[in-house]
């Protein structure tokens, strides 16, 4: 089982490697400035001389993600169930939530941080739960209204209660749709929380200093800055992942809506 998993990872790899030999010989061979885009050996220098900072920066920007994805989703799921259980909630709630996805986040950034301290984590995590909310809501609304009208109808025969279909048939059907979308939104998330940090807060954040780093001309601590994001994002996605294998084995993945 371990092998084949290995042997699964290969192509991406090949992948990978392929990739940063290309990106390393162009940049050598064009003769391309590092302001434009530094070799992978400059950035992985860079990030190897200050692994310490980084990954300081990298957890205070992962807290405020985290943060927010909890409180995104959160909300997502909750107006979710009420949507799917009454017609007229969703009808008078989801015009707000399609405008509330429509929000340009670079415009919505600035404005948290004037509603909130910026030297906080509240108003980036303002910023990732608003990223979040809506894929989580769409797709856990779909879920709870994908159940085969038959199962419902076969419950009813036995007399059983509103709750418990929705805890019996309901949930499980909407599980593969709510960790599809808490995949997203866990990619989502960090990137709400490294662009809140671009308009303020605190300096020892990952977007406050890619973007201060790039303005000092430091452009490899910079990318290795965005490594760290990658490295970060890719993990939070990974551990989502792994939690929908375990909670949902006994069903297929299905598409998401609304990313």
């Amino acid at each position: 089982m371990l092998g084949r998993r290995g042997r699964d990872w290969l192509p991406a790899l090949f992948v990978l490697v392929a990739f940063l030999g290309l990106w390393q010989a162009i940049v050598k061979g064009a003769h391309i400035q590092r302001f434009l885009l530094p070799a992978p050996t400059a950035i992985w220098t860079a990030f190897s001389s200050n692994q310490g900072q980084l990954w300081h920066e990298g957890w205070v920007t992962f807290q405020e993600a985290l943060g927010g994805f909890a409180i995104g989703c959160t909300a997502g799921i909750l107006v979710a169930v009420l949507v799917a259980r009454w017609d007229l909630v969703g009808s008078a709630l989801m015009p707000y939530a399609i405008a509330a996805n429509a929000i340009p986040i670079i415009a919505f950034a600035p404005i948290t941080n004037a509603w909130f301290n910026p030297l906080t984590k509240t108003a980036h995590m303002v910023i990732a739960s608003v990223l979040c909310f809506f894929p989580v809501f769409v797709n856990v609304v779909r879920g709870l209204r994908s159940v085969a009208p038959s199962k419902i109808e076969l419950m009813r025969s036995y007399a059983v209660g509103e709750f418990t279909v929705f805890r019996l048939v309901r949930v499980p059907t909407a599980l593969p749709f709510l960790f599809t979308s808490l995949r997203v939104a866990s990619v989502l998330a960090m990137i709400g929380a490294i662009v809140s940090e671009y308009y303020g807060g605190a300096l020892d954040t990952l977007g406050a200093n890619i973007n201060q780093d790039a303005s000092l001309f430091q452009f490899e601590k910079a990318w290795a800055e965005i490594l760290i994001a990658c490295i970060l994002g890719i993990g939070f996605y990974l551990a989502v992942a792994l939690l929908e294998r375990l909670a949902t084995r006994w069903q297929p993945r299905v598409e998401m809506l609304g990313a």
